[in-house]
């Protein structure tokens, strides 16, 4: 699965770690469902930094359609319900 963090890079996650993203999903979305914007920035942050940490950077030079796209890191609750639905980020 590919991932774009927007302003940032473009990720490429493993079929063995797309598992555990969508288990950091489904709080991020939930505390998007309550506007709780605490626990918002953590479980996003965590996401965020999961992306990052187990993802392969893609190069500059690659060009590869996006799977995910995530917002910035500095996104709020508010700007992120239009984005984070009950779906998730990935509809099924």
């Amino acid at each position: 699965m590919i991932v774009r963090i927007s302003g940032e890079d473009q990720y490429r996650l493993s079929d063995a770690d797309n598992g555990r993203f969508y288990e950091l999903e489904q709080p991020v979305v939930a505390s998007v469902d309550v506007c709780d914007e605490a626990d918002f920035r953590a479980t996003y942050a965590e996401l965020l930094d999961y992306v990052r940490a187990n993802g392969e950077r893609i190069g500059d030079d690659e060009i590869e359609n996006s799977d995910v796209i995530l917002p910035p890191d500095d996104i709020t609750v508010a700007e992120a319900a239009g984005e984070f639905t009950g779906e998730g980020l990935i509809p099924d």
